[in-house]
């Protein structure tokens, strides 16, 4: 789950880290009340689940109320790489003597934390690492041991950073930690880490990305959840717990396993085609899941063909071919299907499927014939 940079200020400052104050607002009279709550000089800043928002004309200070109305007019609704801006963070301006970049995310090959700390804040991470990858300070930190004060400082003493930030750094630093695995956090990020005129060092911004399997942990996490960036589609699926991203191709793709659905999506672009999705719908194959798998999927225009994969391990053959079979009575399907089953009690779930195979309803032995045929059939 991507927060909003409002939202992971929050989170942050829950954690005990120093955050500007600010309000949010959904119009342009919100923007103005909280800014005049707040005392300019302010910051208004569009709030979406993208970067690039400088550049785009969604960061604007505001010197006076004047300024206020002007800039939540324009950005209210502005189209930032395809996400409408639709509430804007009024936030009290800060003096900036210096900028820094921090970030914890997982290093999954290392099996550990991966801390990322630079003196070169305000720009893409991206960026510094391939212009100029020794300004990037990197620490490993073990799961089981955790990030101690002395590795924190080590860390900040390697990242070169003033002595004026030293103290203030580390203090941040041992809070993010505690942030992102207490949290539960797959990403937290503060760009720019900045330090003030006086000495004291703030966050400025947040980019926090949140597991979202472990809500059952966090009950507020629900009100994320809510504000999550879905398409249609996504937003249909979502609703019936189906692991569902959309593409923009023509291949609708049900597998069951999430490194099932990835290959699957591969393979489609192997042969030629275009995936209209990533659907995994987990162990679950049955007639309930099937239908709103399908469903979700037939209810996408674009979707001129559909490949289900499965590869059966605890789910069995023949309760894949029922629920297949099953679902298309529940579910006026507009595409052919194109299926493809393996594993456990295979021969006995296509045994099934034969005698309703059909124009509409075909079955491959491989993946890779599957994929073929499928997008053949969506050309």
């Amino acid at each position: 789950m991507d927060l909003f940079e409002y939202q992971g200020k929050q989170f942050f400052a829950k954690y005990g880290m120093p955050t500007s104050p600010g309000k949010i607002a959904f119009t342009v009279d919100e923007a103005v009340q909280a800014a005049e709550e707040l005392g300019t000089p302010v910051m208004v800043k569009a709030q979406v689940h993208t970067g690039g928002r400088g550049k785009a004309g969604g960061v604007k200070f505001a010197a006076t109320i004047e300024d206020v109305t002007e800039h939540a007019s324009n950005i209210l609704g502005l189209d930032i790489k395809g996400h409408i801006v639709g509430r804007v963070w009024i936030e009290k301006a800060s003096d900036i003597a210096e900028e820094y970049y921090a970030s914890f995310t997982l290093d999954r090959s290392a099996k550990k934390h991966l801390g990322m700390l630079s003196k070169e804040g305000g720009v893409e991470i991206e960026t510094v690492a391939e212009e100029n990858p020794d300004a990037i300070a990197k620490i490993w930190v073990d799961p089981v041991d955790g990030l101690s004060e002395d590795q924190c400082k080590a860390w900040v003493k390697a990242a070169n950073l003033p002595a004026e930030a030293f103290d203030g750094t580390v203090d941040i630093l041992l809070k993010l930690y505690e942030a992102y695995t207490d949290g539960d956090a797959d990403l937290v990020e503060i760009n720019p880490l900045i330090l003030t005129p006086e000495g004291k060092v703030h966050v400025l911004d947040a980019k926090v990305t949140l597991d979202g399997n472990s809500v059952f942990r966090h009950e507020n996490y629900e009100q994320y959840d809510e504000t999550q960036t879905r398409d249609e589609r996504e937003t249909a699926a979502h609703s019936k717990g189906l692991q569902y991203v959309g593409l923009d191709g023509s291949v609708g793709v049900i597998a069951n396993g999430a490194g099932l659905a990835m290959s699957t999506v591969d393979v489609i672009n192997q042969v030629g085609g275009k995936p209209a999705n990533f659907l995994d719908i987990g162990g679950g194959a049955n007639a309930d899941v099937m239908a709103g798998a399908l469903e979700v999927i037939n209810n996408d225009p674009n979707v001129k063909a559909i490949f289900i994969n499965i590869f059966g391990g605890i789910t069995r053959g023949e309760e894949v071919a029922n629920g297949i079979l099953e679902a298309m009575k529940r579910v006026d399907i507009e595409s052919p299907i194109v299926i493809r089953l393996d594993g456990t009690n295979a021969d006995e779930g296509r045994a099934i499927l034969e005698p309703n195979l059909s124009e509409k309803l075909l079955m491959e032995t491989t993946m890779l014939d599957a994929a073929t045929t499928a997008v053949q059939l969506a050309q």
